[in-house]
């Protein structure tokens, strides 16, 4: 059984997973799909839960073997990807599938998935604004803020693709605006 799929991208920082789990805590039958990726496990974070933390080695191998809807090198020797088994368990549930991706993920994902997905761009009201909250996560170096800032400034360019833009300005009003889309595209 095939489902539909909410996109939700967003640079880092402008509020996309606490949107997302938001939509969760609501009662719309959806998802969460848990991406793939290579990078360390934060002291906060459960694999199966926040992402399936697999070894460069094993990563390429799936690359290798298609086992990924998308896939991304997002920064040097950090990969990032959506397992079509994630996928296909979550619509064998009867469930709709919600994504917290990148901007370039996002749009893989909606090129995939076409007519079966909606594509929410988050954006922050500002960089500046953005800097602050990525600085007030405590989670990581400056050097990791500043490749986070440049590659921010890149995405904001890409968010004329998506199906529709919230501008988290207020956390709980870009909350109420994707409620909105969601349970709308959701009924169709």
């Amino acid at each position: 059984m095939e489902g539909k799929c909410i996109i939700l991208c967003a640079p880092s920082g402008a509020g996309k997973t606490s949107i997302t789990k938001f939509l969760l805590s609501q009662d719309l039958g959806l998802e969460f799909s848990i991406s793939a990726c290579n990078r360390e496990k934060r002291d906060n974070e459960v694999d199966g839960v926040d992402y399936y933390f697999l070894n460069t080695e094993d990563f390429k191998r799936r690359i290798e073997n298609e086992e990924f809807v998308e896939w991304e090198e997002v920064y040097n020797d950090s990969y990032y990807g959506t397992l079509k088994t994630e996928i296909n368990r979550i619509w064998n549930s009867g469930k709709n599938v919600i994504f917290d991706v990148d901007v370039e993920g996002g749009l893989s994902l909606t090129k995939h998935f076409g007519e079966k997905a909606l594509a929410i761009f988050i954006k922050p009201p500002s960089v500046e604004v953005l800097e602050k909250r990525l600085r007030s996560r405590g989670t990581e170096d400056e050097e990791k803020i500043q490749k986070r800032l440049d590659k921010a400034e890149e995405e904001l360019s890409y968010s004329k693709w998506f199906d529709t833009i919230i501008v988290n300005e207020k956390l709980e009003t870009a909350q109420q605006e994707v409620l909105t889309i969601v349970s709308s595209f959701l009924r169709k």
